[in-house]
């Protein structure tokens, strides 16, 4: 058990290492890693040097054992719903896509938001009848709103404007979604919600939530090194939006 967790904490904190040297810093998520790793050195001195066993409350470690069995239990159901929507791309013919933003750079869309608006745009060219909304309010650290950066990306894949809908006060999937509904027939038109695929779930259920009554999700791909971050970090969304009456 404690070569396991000795693992663990090097795989742990080398992937907090790594998702610093893939993105240029640490992102206040990506310390969930740092502190799993921290977390997973400290039982193995514990059980090494037996103060797990010899000074630990028996109460107290059998509650604990509970508590992380019910953990990944709760972890293990919400991963299956977040990859359930993983290959969804929805029927031909769509009235609207919404189009969730994310990061806009100096430069750009980032890479995530532009594998959005890249399997929205394939959508648009096949579909010519559909018109898009992209979504997305103005962060502190963004040039533009997520909303304009998307319009301008779309327009230089060839999409037509008169066919991009803005709506740029928004600020997370939530209103994405009930902001992006004023812009449309949310009850006649049918609707689909483009995201990566680890957040497609989610979007989804929060759409029918806000009374989307023709929706299904369409994903994208996610960026392959930062995969088990994102999903890690939709599974707390996941949680967040649920207990809020989100979803």
């Amino acid at each position: 058990m404690c070569f396991v967790l000795l693992l663990l904490g090097i795989i742990f904190i080398g992937y907090f290492c790594g998702i610093i040297f893939f993105t240029g810093h640490a992102g206040s998520f990506s310390f969930v890693w740092l502190f799993l790793g921290i977390g997973a050195f400290i039982m193995c001195i514990l059980l090494k040097k037996k103060i797990w066993h010899d000074r630990i409350p028996f109460w107290f470690r059998r509650f604990f054992i509970v508590l992380v069995c019910l953990g990944g239990i709760l972890f293990l159901v919400v991963e299956g719903c977040i990859v359930s929507g993983f290959s969804k791309k929805g029927p031909s013919g769509l009235d609207y896509l919404v189009v969730l933003g994310a990061q806009i750079k100096a430069g750009g869309p980032s890479r995530a938001l532009q594998y959005r608006l890249d399997e929205a745009a394939g959508y648009l060219v096949e579909n010519p009848d559909t018109k898009v909304i992209v979504s997305g309010g103005q962060g502190a650290d963004e040039p533009v709103s997520e909303a304009q950066g998307m319009h301008d990306y779309l327009v230089e894949k060839g999409i037509a404007p008169e066919r991009i809908l803005m709506e740029d006060q928004s600020r997370n999937t939530f209103q994405n979604l009930v902001f992006s509904a004023e812009l449309l027939d949310k009850e006649a038109d049918s609707v689909g919600v483009v995201s990566n695929n680890f957040h497609v779930f989610r979007a989804e259920k929060i759409a029918r939530k806000a009374g989307y009554q023709n929706v299904c999700g369409i994903a994208a791909k996610g960026e392959p090194f930062l995969q088990y971050n994102n999903m890690m970090r939709e599974f707390f969304g996941v949680l967040k939006d649920f207990l809020a009456g989100n979803m």
